[in-house]
């Protein structure tokens, strides 16, 4: 059997990281069937994916507003000083545990490059739980933290490659 090249191989990985990404729950015979590949194929890649930490996890993607709860984006720009001592506590995840405490729930966290150095997107009872939250946040890393813009997301037109099933309730926002 030849040997494939990389970018043949990196090709069918795309493949299905692609249709993965809306498609997670489907048995893999449904996945090597919609890539054309076979299954132990398909076994194959995603293994190798999961193991090169390409694929992180697998979640299920939630309609918040059928238990209450609200979305919200935290965005903050840090103060003009080294970092270096808030790195620990990022990764030791001491932010999440703030938030469960609070009853906040962190769904994405990311380091940017733009106006805002880091964005925080969670879910919570309401506007008074994300304000506490955010203020927690403030108190705790005030050093660090320039300013902050708490958003509240009104309709989520897609999340984690899945458009929203409800889109015909986007009239009423806009």
């Amino acid at each position: 059997m030849a040997k494939r090249s990389r970018a043949e191989v990196r090709k069918d990985e795309e493949k299905i990281l692609f249709l993965l990404q809306s498609h997670a729950k489907d048995s893999l015979e449904t996945i090597a069937k919609k890539c054309g590949f076979s299954v132990p194929k398909v076994r194959r890649i995603i293994k190798t994916l999961e193991e090169s930490k390409t694929i992180w996890g697998y979640h299920a993607v939630t309609d918040y507003e059928k238990y209450d709860l609200k979305e919200y984006i935290l965005l903050i720009r840090k103060a003009n000083k080294p970092a270096e001592e808030i790195v620990d506590k990022i990764i030791s995840r001491e932010m999440e545990k703030q938030a469960e405490d609070i009853g906040v729930i962190i769904e994405s966290s990311y380091y940017l490059h733009g106006t805002y150095d880091w964005l925080i997107c969670f879910v919570a009872k309401d506007l008074k739980h994300a304000k506490k939250f955010e203020s927690e946040l403030v108190k705790t890393y005030r050093t660090y933290i320039q300013e902050t813009n708490l958003l509240e997301n009104i309709f989520p037109v897609k999340r984690s490659g899945i458009q929203n099933p409800e889109m015909d309730k986007l009239r009423e926002f806009v």
